[in-house]
Parts: C-alpha cells; sequence; structure tokens
C-alpha cells in the first residue's frame, strides 16, 4: 500500500468524470485507488506490491500536470517520471517566473522542442518540471531543462539535446 499526495486542483482529473479516469487506471495497474478530495491524499493498494509502486508514479504524474492518457504511459515497460523541483534554481518567486518562462519558451516553443528532439513528454506545474519518457530520453532532456534553468543560452542547451541523440544514436549502432 502506497500514500501520496497531489494538489487539490488535480483531484478531479484524477478523477475523472463520474469517477471514468480512477476506474480506468484502477483497470490500467490492477489497483485500488483511495482518494480523499479534502486534503489530496491518495492510497493506492494492490495484491501486486509493484503495480501499487508503479501505480504511485501514474498519480504522481496526475499531480504533476500531466493528462491520464499520457501519465499511464508509465505503465509500459522502460517510461520513467523524472520531476525536476524549479525551487533548486530559483531563489525569488520572479526569478521562479523567469526560469519557468526559459523552460516553456514563447509560445511554448521551447518546452515542444525539447520534447519532440528527446520523443519525451514535459509538463511545467507549479514548481516542478515533470517528463515522461525512456530513461535515455529522460535523462537527456532533464540535463537540457537543467541547462535552461541554470540560465545557458537556449541555443547551447539545444545543441547539447542535439548532440546528446546523436552520441545515443551511435552507441546503439
Amino acid at each position: 500500500m502506497y500514500e501520496i499526495r497531489i494538489p487539490k486542483s488535480r483531484i478531479a482529473v484524477l478523477i475523472g468524470e463520474k469517477g471514468a479516469t480512477k476506474m480506468f487506471i484502477e483497470k490500467n495497474t490492477d489497483t485500488k485507488l483511495k482518494i480523499d478530495s479534502e486534503d489530496g491524499d491518495v492510497i493506492i493498494s494492490s495484491e501486486d506490491n509493484l503495480k501499487a509502486f508503479n501505480a504511485q508514479d501514474v498519480v504522481k504524474a496526475i499531480g504533476r500536470g500531466f493528462n491520464p492518457e499520457i501519465a499511464l504511459k508509465l505503465t509500459k515497460e522502460g517510461n520513467v517520471l523524472e520531476i525536476v523541483d524549479m525551487d533548486d534554481f530559483a531563489k525569488t518567486k520572479n526569478h521562479l517566473l523567469r526560469v519557468k518562462a526559459r523552460v516553456i519558451g514563447k509560445e511554448g516553443k521551447s518546452r515542444k522542442f525539447i520534447e519532440s528532439t528527446t520523443n519525451t513528454h514535459i509538463c511545467v506545474y507549479g514548481k516542478t518540471v515533470s517528463i515522461i519518457g525512456k530513461v535515455e530520453d529522460v535523462t537527456i532532456a532533464r540535463k537540457a531543462i537543467e541547462k535552461l534553468l541554470s540560465g545557458a543560452p537556449h541555443g547551447h542547451a539545444f545543441n547539447f539535446i542535439e548532440k546528446s541523440i546523436k552520441e545515443l544514436k551511435t552507441d546503439l549502432e
């Protein structure tokens, strides 16, 4: 049994219309979810401890802003959830807004570029940047995002992605 807390504003997304999302997650992860909508606590239980553990990441991803369909990709072998805390990079509220804007980019272009080149899903929510994808791809995306959060020029971060992907493809050949 696992217990995690998600933001109250994400409870409705986790439950879904008439409980549809909750039931869909339970069915696809072979778990039971007990949701306390007052404080955002979610208790995950299953006969199989590994399934309950995996469902924990799905619930956490929904809590970090992902839609349930993308969050359920975490049930597939090799996919992981990585969460970067922007508080580690920002000293003030205004600084947090600036670093968040750097990751998102004008009209979402930076986030979309990182997603498309690394084949990941990225969600900027609250004080976190969350990434879903294959381990290698998430690692590259995380490092690029951390470069942006640290103040590196966008071109530098994007070149890092392209170079890392070329190296990864070379290693796989």
